[in-house]
């Protein structure tokens, strides 16, 4: 190990910066946020620099280094452009055994500045020592991905509450666990959503009463199914739960995303056919909140469209238990976006309806006038099984047969599909379509063959060739 990794309490502490430029100002800003004191010796300060120092947030100490500049400050850090100098400012400050840093010069420094994730007052560092600066700030934002924002407060919060678990629990594996499953569950949840006060609270009660530990539910939109496309705040909850139940339009690759030591349990379905019914997968998520587990539903696309989250939630909230909802990209704007088909566009289409071909038959029937008019984009989850019907009721009632559509197959993912064709040939188009399936209709699907993007697409004539070669 070349550098040993150190945090140094800068607060009110005399540092010196040789140079006045932005180099210097990017260092200062650091420096600042740190509470040092900073003084700057430079001929010239950039404009920036200039305006700190006039408001006496930084001491202008003088225009040219001395090395007596170096007997009462803590470190030192050189950022000019002239070698000459930095080797006059790295000499002088060894000479004296002050930490000195000369930017962008490895050799010429007894500490370096690492790559920074803040999450005041938890903070992570990453070096590589100098030998791949750009390896570890490409590092750095993959942290500062997973890293939930909150993470600062709820360290805050945890201070404040040291001593008073120190007072209750006595081990340091009690203690250990305390934490555990508090920066795991609930209290975690809460001062992720800014209620700092009920996290609190769940800490209290954990205290108070440790044998009435309960777990929540956290219901997640996983996307049309590009890992890509799964929201950070997802990601998150996925790395802190105890156990996920998903459905089958969830990808693999969204699934290699789950914590390992998390149970994976599959309640989907495929074609109507329910693997657990859904009053059994309400009492299964139900039941696991009660044990105390972070317990996270995972559902294709976004839970509140067409994904029965309200459902599940209902359940939830009349045995309650808490949760909470991370929603996700639906299918309509992530399949159509990588298909290259905006939903709605100043020329084609003024609004856009979200239609779903599953529906409970004594359900109210569809308002097919209202779906059949024009200059409007029609997304129809679940439609496929359904095409001819929703095609010939369109038609009845006054959509012009040769209204463009599309059957956007396995939208996102690397083996996507998109078949285009028209109205009165949705039917056949749907009718091999692979699953999942989603159907567009409207005068923005002609705008595919301007803006696909993404792997491959079949026209109508590409289709009927390749059912003529299956037969």
């Amino acid at each position: 190990m070349e550098y040993l990794p150190l945090f140094a309490v800068l607060k009110d502490r005399p540092v010196l910066v040789v140079g006045g430029g932005e180099i210097a100002s990017r260092k200062i800003t650091f420096l600042r946020r740190a509470g040092a004191n900073v003084q700057v010796v430079a001929a010239r300060l950039d404009p920036e620099l200039a305006v700190l120092a006039e408001q006496q947030h930084i001491h202008w100490l003088a225009t040219a280094f001395a090395e007596a500049q170096l007997d009462s400050v803590f470190l030192v850090i050189a950022a000019t452009n002239d070698s000459e100098l930095n080797q006059r400012v790295f000499a002088a400050a060894n000479a004296r055994h002050r930490l000195v840093n000369v930017v962008d010069n490895q050799p010429l420094c007894s500490f370096i500045f690492p790559s920074i994730v803040d999450r005041s007052p938890l903070l992570v560092a990453v070096s590589s020592g100098g030998n791949a600066p750009v390896l570890a700030r490409l590092l750095r934002e993959k942290l500062e991905a997973l890293l939930p924002k909150d993470l600062g407060k709820m360290a805050a919060v945890a201070g404040r509450w040291r001593e008073r678990i120190k007072t209750h629990l006595h081990s340091t594996a009690e203690r250990r666990r305390f934490w555990e499953r508090a920066f795991r569950g609930r209290f975690a949840s809460l001062m992720a959503a800014g209620n700092s006060q009920a996290a609190e609270q769940v800490l209290e009660d954990a205290l108070a009463h440790p044998e009435r530990e309960q777990g929540e539910i956290i219901l997640v939109g996983a996307g049309p199914g590009d890992a890509g496309l799964l929201t950070l705040r997802g990601l998150q909850v996925l790395q802190q739960a105890d156990v996920v139940f998903y459905d089958h339009l969830v990808t693999d690759e969204i699934r290699e995303l789950v914590l390992r030591d998390a149970e994976l349990i599959c309640v989907g379905k495929r074609a109507g056919k329910h693997a657990v019914p859904q009053h059994e997968t309400n009492q299964m998520l139900i039941a696991a909140a009660r044990e105390g587990k972070t317990v996270v539903r995972l559902k294709g696309g976004d839970p509140f469209i067409f994904g029965r989250g309200g459902e599940e939630l209902q359940a939830a909230a009349a045995a309650g238990i808490p949760f909470q909802v991370v929603p996700g990209v639906t299918a309509a704007s992530g399949a159509t976006a990588y298909a290259g088909i905006p939903l709605t566009h100043r020329e084609h289409a003024q609004s856009v309806t979200f239609v779903t071909g599953h529906y409970k038959p004594d359900s109210a029937p569809f308002d097919w006038a209202q779906l059949a008019q024009s200059r409007q984009t029609l997304a129809i989850y679940m439609g496929t099984m359904k095409a001819a019907e929703i095609s010939d009721q369109l038609i009845r009632h006054g959509r012009d047969q040769h209204t463009p559509v599309a059957v956007i197959s396995r939208g996102t993912r690397a083996d996507q599909n998109v078949s285009t064709g028209t109205l009165q040939q949705l039917e056949n188009l749907a009718k091999e379509a692979p699953m999942p399936a989603l159907l567009v209709i409207g005068e923005v699907v002609n705008l595919h063959h301007q803006l696909a993007w993404f792997q491959h697409t079949t026209g109508a004539e590409d289709f009927r060739a390749s059912v003529v070669n299956l037969a």
